[in-house]
Formats: C-alpha cells, structure tokens, sequence
C-alpha cells in the first residue's frame, strides 16, 4: 500500500502570528519544526513521499533536501484547497492512502506513524489524531484519499470525526501524545519545550529565544 504524508505550509511570515515574538523569532521557528517534521517523515518506513503544499521559499527549500514533492499554493484559499491539490496528484499518482499534518508537531516519531497505523482497517477507513485541545487535527489518514474532504480551521477535530462516520464505519479516534503538540501561541510552545521529548530540537528553538 503506497502512503503519502500531506502538509499544508503557511508562508513563515504570516504563520503564528499568536505567537508573542519577533518576525524573525516565528520565522525561525517554524524552519526548526518543519525541517524536523520532515526528517521523521523522511525515515519513516510507512511514508513513500511526502508532499509539501506552499509558496514559502524556505519550505521548498527543506523540502528538496528531503525529496519531498512540491506543490505550489498561493495562499488566496484555505488549508483544505491545499489539501486538495495534494489530493488530486496523489489520485492521479496511484496513492492508496494519505495522512495530513500541520506544519508545527516537531516532536513526532517514526513510532507514532507506527502505532497510528496499527488501527487501519481496510478497505475504507479513517483516523483522527486532535490537538492538545481537542479542537483541531493533528493527523487525519484517509483511505482511499478521497474518502472525505477536510474542514481544517473550523473546529476541525469534531466536524472530521462526524464526516468521516458518514461515509464510513471504519473509524477511529487515537491519541498520540507528541502529535497532539502543536505550536499555536506562547503557551503551546512553553508546554512543548516542558516535554522535552526531543531535547536535541528543545535546545534550537531555546537558542531562536534567547533561552537557556
């Protein structure tokens, strides 16, 4: 089965902006993350590609390194027109399923794709991993790719769990510690850097703070 990881990048400047820091500092941060996300997507055995929807340069940029496929996106639509053009190359491409992440969960290991998975239940199915606060997606699978369209930035989290039961039984909402931290605003990201569960990526975004 060919799996794909799809992630809507938001130009680093205009992304965060709850965050109570420089242009500079956000900007920063954001690379940290992503980069990170990457890396893990890279080395994940369950990953074939990863496809990275954006205009922001530095994005493309991670993204070659990481040889993930790039689609641009101006921006001018929501997430999910994002997601959506991810979606049509990868039916076009013969993927079978696809799992969407946010730009901003760098603590993510190749063992939580893992046990994510481990509760596919073929041939249509769906997963939901939420945020923190139980209102966003932090990983929504999908198989086939097309089995439902998303509804990112709208309470997300409920509004996938209920659409996705209606086109199909096979559903399930899990809970990932380290998918579920994501990086909204100042406290977000204190409770992150608290975590520490990758002390190596704790010490970057520190060092993008001043802290020590």
């Amino acid at each position: 089965m060919k799996i794909a990881a799809i992630i809507p990048v938001k130009t680093f400047s205009l992304a965060k902006t709850r965050l109570d820091l420089s242009s500079h500092q956000k900007e920063e941060i954001c690379k940290i993350m992503l980069e990170e996300i990457l890396h893990t997507l890279s080395i994940s055995p369950q990953i074939d590609k990863t496809i990275i929807v954006t205009k922001e340069s530095k994005a493309i940029e991670l993204a070659k390194k990481y040889n993930a496929i790039i689609i641009s996106d101006n921006e001018e639509k929501s997430v999910n027109n994002a997601v959506a053009l991810a979606d049509k190359y990868l039916l076009e491409n013969k993927f079978d399923a696809s799992i969407v992440f946010p730009q901003d969960i760098p603590f993510i290991k190749t063992q939580d794709i893992d046990f994510m998975l481990n509760y596919k239940i073929p041939p249509n199915f769906a997963i939901v991993v939420p945020s923190r606060r139980f209102d966003g997606t932090n990983a929504l699978v999908r198989m086939p790719i097309d089995l439902m369209t998303t509804h990112y930035d709208e309470d997300s989290y409920k509004i996938h769990m209920k659409t996705a039961k209606e086109v199909t039984r096979n559903v399930a909402l899990i809970f990932v510690k380290r998918i579920m931290l994501d990086v909204d605003n100042m406290e977000d990201l204190k409770f992150l850097l608290e975590q520490n569960e990758k002390p190596e990526i704790s010490k970057k975004i520190k060092g993008v703070l001043d802290l020590k």
